[in-house]
């Protein structure tokens, strides 16, 4: 009977707990996301801070949550998701709070870069812990899918409730207003988080302190082992760079330059991040069956952000203020994101026996680039602007689809060794 229930759910595709869990990810990702579009023109125009002081801030707060996103995946392999789960929500309400009390409404920039980058262990640490639990549980064939349902409920709370909520509700409970209500988004989603996922463990790691700490430098040793792996924790870096340093910069050259409006910003942005989520559940179907994950990556993913990033700088030099044009551009550019969802799959079936560990070095990449997206915004704004920041992105981007021609599963690379042979013979015969 148990068999027979467990095949009809496979037939059925994604586990009922499973999906429930996305949705606290995504009430979880709402209220860290309530200020991430508006806190970098809030602390230049109403804190007193110049631009180059609010991209030390996001970069102290990527450098934790890069260590975050690290040991989220190894910390998940060894104590279950639930621990690292608490430790995530409980980091984050802390930081909250102390960032609000002790920074802002003091003024106090000395108290904003510590109690900031304290809140950056949170999302990581509940977050990705979560989707290692996701890739254990899922079967291969609907890996892909599963992962694109994870980033979907992720973007949907952190970009698209997180900038459409602030477009409605600055007005009528301010800024700290947005920011204490982050604190009853993220408490109800944390609860239900950890409720959903229980005391289930990942992998059955009893080993003593010597097995537990090299369980957690595997993360790194796995890229040695399986250089494939580190290329994709690069791609992943890629992935997040030029989307996660716009709301630093260019909502500031939109309004000095065009006249835009915050609302008018925050509802492209969360425009932006609506289609994302829609097409997040579209592209791993056709990834999986038509296009396969490499070249989605490759041709969706990084050539096409690489050309929508240079066309959403250049778009108001044409058009000027043109809210629906933008809105348009923004569509377009949320729909081609999309291409990077596979890279998780692609990287956990390039290790099979350790996707902890190799989910370990996709969230490390994932949260590097919150560190180094802004750390280039902080060294180059003022030496090549707005538009020159674009061009570094973009060809970020498109270095990231020469690097996916090398991440080949076994079966391709097989299948291509066969290709050569083939045509060997065929050169030997005539």
């Amino acid at each position: 009977m148990n068999a027979i229930t467990e095949q009809q759910q496979k037939r059925a595709g994604l586990p009922g707990r499973m999906i429930f869990g996305f949705v606290t990810i995504l009430i979880f990702m709402a209220g860290d996301g309530l200020e991430h579009a508006w806190l970098s023109p809030y602390l230049i125009n109403h804190q007193g801070l110049t631009v180059q002081q609010a991209a030390t801030l996001f970069t102290a707060y990527g450098a934790i949550l890069a260590l975050a996103a690290y040991f989220s995946g190894v910390l998940t392999e060894i104590w279950g998701p639930r621990k690292v789960m608490v430790i995530g929500l409980i980091t984050w309400l802390a930081g909250q709070i102390l960032f609000i009390e002790l920074g802002l409404k003091q003024h106090n920039y000395a108290a904003m870069l510590p109690t900031y980058a304290l809140r950056g262990i949170g999302y990581p640490f509940f977050c990705y812990s979560f989707l290692v639990w996701v890739t254990y549980r899922s079967p291969q064939r609907i890996l892909a899918s599963a992962v694109g349902f994870f980033w979907a409920a992720w973007s949907g709370g952190l970009y698209v409730v997180g900038s459409y909520f602030p477009a409605f509700m600055t007005d009528k409970i301010g800024y700290m207003g947005l920011l204490w209500s982050a604190v009853a988004w993220v408490l109800v989603g944390g609860i239900a988080g950890l409720i959903i996922v229980g005391n289930e463990k990942v992998s059955e790691n009893n080993g003593d302190a010597k097995d537990k700490l090299k369980s957690l430098l595997s993360g790194f040793t796995i890229c040695i082992e399986k250089p494939k792996v580190a290329i994709g924790g690069l791609v992943r870096i890629i992935n997040s760079v030029g989307v996660g340093a716009l709301p630093i910069f260019f909502p500031l050259y939109l309004a000095s330059e065009y006249k835009y409006s915050t609302g008018e910003w925050l509802t492209i942005w969360g425009t932006f991040w609506l289609a994302n989520i829609i097409f997040n559940l579209v592209i791993p179907y056709i990834s999986e069956r038509w296009l396969g994950w490499r070249n989605t990556v490759m041709w969706l993913g990084s050539v096409g952000c690489g050309i929508m990033t240079l066309v959403l700088i250049y778009t108001p030099h044409v058009v000027g203020h043109n809210f629906w044009a933008m809105t348009a551009v923004a569509i377009v550019f949320g729909i081609v994101l999309c291409g990077f969802v596979p890279l998780s799959a692609l990287v956990a079936a390039l290790a099979p026996e350790q996707k902890g560990s190799a989910m370990a070095i996709v969230s490390f990449g994932a949260g590097m680039s919150y560190f180094i997206a802004p750390a280039i915004v902080g060294l180059f704004i003022n030496s090549i602007g707005a538009e020159g920041l674009a061009w570094v992105f973009s060809i970020l981007y498109f270095t990231g689809a020469v690097l996916m021609k090398f991440m080949k599963l076994p079966y391709e690379e097989k299948q291509e060794e066969g290709k050569e042979k083939l045509s060997e013979r065929t050169a030997s015969a005539n």
